[in-house]
């Protein structure tokens, strides 16, 4: 072993500051949280060739002393806590008081800083923990920090830093976290003197998520505001429609800090299960204000990972605020229509040609006669009157990324014209066993399933949702009463037709169907079947999922696993839920540890929803069946008394909505 020296202070710096400075993002991000701490109102941010020659940040905050200046730039001096004590109520975002020393260590440094009331502000200039220039100069109120040439003096760490787009992103996203946590502020952010962002800084969350992710995005949120046990949980998510392809769009910020959080990740994953599309993962700006004293900041070096004296606590306070904003504010999805305008189409379009049983084609003029219905055409036989054109089907296709629309017309005739038109007398067809057990399922007079339609969740897993229900009952209390839906009638033998006050619906029949058999499913969670062992079973754990075996045995029971504990960390199963009974314990056990672990509402496992998935499907009505007026009047009970048949359980929409007015639009009745 060799002998033992004390490093010397340059090659320490170097060391402390690869702790907190990797690369160029990382500097913004930490003179960005002392701008913000300095009550900035206004903060720009300029970079050039991705931020590694040059790192421009000027706020107009409260400045630094001219004497105070020189200590700023040493390690562990900080103005933000002062004893051991404050370490448990940190509400600032920077508070070590390493950032301006990490900085400094690596790259040229010029600091121009004037307090407010001051004659004169200061100019200090540092390179590599090394001073250089300190001197009392003419500048605004604020500070502007200007660093050039990171990593100059590293070359091992400065090889690493990838290409200058790259790292500019890295910036960029830094950036729009830190404006997304703080609408209060405008933010500024230049790139290659290019802007790029520019927040309003007028304390609305929304503005500032619409000027960091765009229209889009913004249409397609939902507002968040829930309180429990002294955490409040406010910001915005995603509808299920709205949801993302990866976990990249989830923002947590704990007390307007940004932090990476997987106990919020879970709980926003788990409120959101059975609603989504497959692949696709909810998005969110979350708000989360709690006590200081039951979070630690201090865990990492960057302060994006935080640790909660209660995980559960803030597993349950996001998962039911996640869960309320979807049961109250998630509503049926609006059918757009885009305008039709004339230069969009040509003369073919524009004038639809049609045919008469001779073959002869009749021009529907459009666009000249609009106060009367066009004259077309008839030839009569003295046997049989004509069939005219009564109806004009357009089917249109409209593309998210094209405001052009595709017609396509097509004429539909009525019977051989009547005086004295007679209802067809039509057979009941023979119902097949399928139809008949739609039928008692479906049978209204039924008091089991009508008591289904109550919109309130019975899981037994959801210990306070009582909170929940109070939350949307308060609400539904203030809004408008939505008239009584009446059916219309089916269009395509899958789509149910029901008008509402001024509103039009159209539900899937198929997908409703097995939304509410999944629900009843879910709900009838205690009358598993628990198929018991010949023998125990013994599977061995680790001993976290031992400990979470144990502590929760009667969850596990509820479920239908029937397990005891055993020499640790050995638990003996004597019991499975006789649907997965083919599955082996030793597979399933250690993943209901893990949800025990991540404190799930729900510790069943994935494979049960799959199960779920499966039986509700097959069980479903489908498309093309022959329905019921009795039976599609139950459907539309169920859509519209409970909030959770919105989506079917494999995220595709149940419902969607045209209003009067949008309908009135495309006749041109009201512009």
């Amino acid at each position: 072993m060799g002998k033992i020296n004390l490093l010397s202070k340059d090659v320490s710096e170097l060391i402390a500051a690869g702790e907190v400075i990797d690369r160029p993002s990382a500097i913004v991000k930490e003179l960005l949280e002392n701008s913000i701490d300095s009550g900035a109102s206004i903060i720009t941010v300029e970079i050039k060739n991705g931020g590694r020659t040059y790192i421009r940040i000027t706020d107009n905050g409260c400045g630094i002393a001219y004497e105070d200046v020189p200590t700023a730039f040493v390690r562990h001096a900080t103005s933000k806590i002062s004893s051991a004590s404050d370490l448990d109520k940190i509400l600032t975002l920077g508070f070590r008081g390493e950032a301006l020393a990490s900085v400094c260590a690596v790259a040229k440094v010029d600091l121009i800083t004037k307090c407010v009331g001051d004659d004169l502000g200061t100019h200090y200039k540092i390179c590599g923990a090394r001073e250089e220039a300190y001197e009392q100069s003419g500048c605004p109120d604020g500070t502007t920090i200007i660093v050039r040439d990171i990593f100059y003096n590293v070359p091992a760490r400065l090889k690493f830093l990838k290409k200058d787009v790259t790292e500019g992103n890295a910036i960029a996203a830094i950036v729009n976290k830190i404006a997304l946590s703080h609408p209060e502020i405008s933010f500024k952010f230049i790139r290659e003197n290019k802007t790029e962002l520019l927040t309003a800084g007028d304390g609305k969350l929304y503005s500032a998520i619409y000027s960091v992710f765009g229209k889009e995005f913004a249409a397609s949120l939902i507002s968040l505001e829930y309180s429990y046990n002294g955490i409040s949980v406010s910001g915005y998510i995603t509808k299920p429609l709205g949801a993302k392809a990866n976990h990249a769009f989830q923002n947590f910020f704990i007390n307007k800090r940004y932090v990476k959080s997987m106990t919020c990740m879970h709980a926003i994953d788990e409120a959101y299960a059975n609603l989504l599309m497959t692949g696709k993962v909810p998005a969110c700006v979350m708000m989360i204000d709690l006590p200081p004293n039951i979070v630690d900041v201090n865990v990492h070096p960057t302060k994006i990972e935080v640790r909660f004296s209660n995980e559960k606590l803030i597993y349950e306070s996001v998962y039911f605020a996640v869960k309320n904003a979807l049961l109250s504010e998630d509503k049926e999805t609006n059918m757009n229509l885009d305008s039709i305008s004339k230069k969009n189409f040509t003369e073919q379009q524009l004038y639809p040609m049609f045919k008469n049983e001779q073959g002869v084609q009749l021009k529907l003029d459009v666009a000249e006669k609009t106060q009367e219905s066009p004259e077309i055409p008839r030839q009569t036989t003295p046997t049989q009157a004509v069939k005219p054109v009564t109806e004009v089907i357009i089917e249109h296709k409209t593309s998210d990324y094209s405001p052009n629309v595709e017609l396509n017309y097509r004429a539909v005739t009525n019977a051989p014209h009547s005086d004295n038109p007679q209802p067809v007398q039509e057979a009941e067809p023979r119902k097949s066993p399928k139809e008949l057990n739609n039928e008692i399922l479906f049978d209204s007079s039924n008091e089991s399933v009508s008591s289904q339609f109550k919109y309130i969740d019975k899981s037994s897993f959801v210990k306070k949702q009582e909170l929940c229900e109070m939350t949307i009952t308060e609400e539904r209390e203030n809004e408008k009463p939505q008239p009584a839906p009446r059916v219309i009638g089916e269009l395509f033998k899958t789509y149910v037709i029901v008008e509402s006050g001024e509103d039009m619906f159209l539900i899937d029949k198929h997908a409703a169907h097995e939304r509410f058999i999944f629900e009843k499913i879910k709900e009838d969670i205690k009358n598993l079947d628990v198929q018991m062992l010949i023998e125990p079973v013994m599977v061995q754990l680790s001993f976290e999922e031992y400990d979470a075996i144990c502590d929760n045995v009667d969850k596990a029971e509820e479920i239908g696993f029937l397990i005891e504990p055993d020499v640790a960390p050995t638990v003996a199963v004597k019991g499975v839920p006789l649907i997965i009974s083919e599955l082996s314990p030793a597979d399933v056990v250690p993943q209901i540890a893990e949800n025990f672990l991540s404190s799930k509402q729900n510790p069943q496992l994935d494979v049960f929803d799959e199960l779920y998935h499966s039986i509700a499907c097959k069980s479903a009505i489908k498309a093309n069946d022959v329905t019921t007026d009795a039976e599609l009047a139950v459907i539309v009970k169920a859509v519209f008394n409970n909030p959770r048949i919105r989506y079917c359980p494999h995220g595709r929409p149940v419902v969607v909505k045209l209003s009067k007015s949008d309908i009135e639009k495309q006749f041109k009745r009201i512009v």
